[in-house]
């Protein structure tokens, strides 16, 4: 619905949405939206290079990934070890998620309460699958490793700040659908429902 409201003393009109209650787009929808969205094509692009051979990838996303490690000193993209390839085998298998995920927070959790279980369910895997990877970023022995990797505590929490929003948003989203009023159904929901059976 849209009304129009007048502003200063020139009392030009402007367009103002009006939403109804229960439809309005939560900043944490905005905020997952965007989450999802940019871990489509990082994924698809980027993660993926460490399970496909390198033919299936143009020259531009190789060269991006390889300045990527060397610049943030990542091993574990270099490389993709056997523990490190089998996150990225998890990471295919939440990838369907994704987009179902961006378009279930475009639209706002309040309008697609069934994103709760799979929410649940994605964050507490994802949040799982991050734990090697800390630990190893915070804990592992580099100093005998020949490729490009952390040399001191800064450089580890560099890298780690590019794994860490991976870790801290999967759990916001868990802690979200677990507490969160908008994924409750509402009594005038409860109400139509009742409505629907009697009928």
């Amino acid at each position: 619905k849209c009304i129009y409201k007048t502003v200063g003393a020139d009392k030009q009109p402007f367009l103002r949405i009006r939403q109804t209650k229960g439809t309005k787009m939560r900043f944490l929808d905005v905020v997952f939206f965007i989450y999802f969205l940019t871990h489509i094509p990082i994924a698809l692009f980027v993660d993926f290079q460490g399970l496909f051979p390198l033919k299936y990838f143009p020259e531009q996303l190789i060269g991006l990934k390889e300045w990527y490690c060397r610049e943030y000193r990542d091993p574990m993209l270099i490389t993709s070890p056997a523990w490190y390839k089998s996150l990225i085998v998890c990471e295919l298998f939440q990838f369907p998620f994704f987009f179902i995920a961006a378009y279930g927070f475009f639209k706002g959790a309040r309008k697609c309460k069934w994103l709760r279980l799979p929410c649940i369910i994605y964050g507490s895997h994802v949040a799982t699958t991050l734990a090697p990877i800390i630990a190893h970023v915070l804990l592992h022995d580099f100093s005998h490793e020949k490729l490009p990797s952390p040399r001191n505590l800064n450089e580890r929490l560099l890298l780690l700040s590019f794994y860490s929003p991976y870790f801290l948003i999967p759990v916001a989203i868990v802690l979200d659908a677990v507490f969160s009023s908008a994924y409750r159904h509402s009594s005038q929901d409860q109400q139509q429902k009742h409505t629907k059976k009697i009928k």
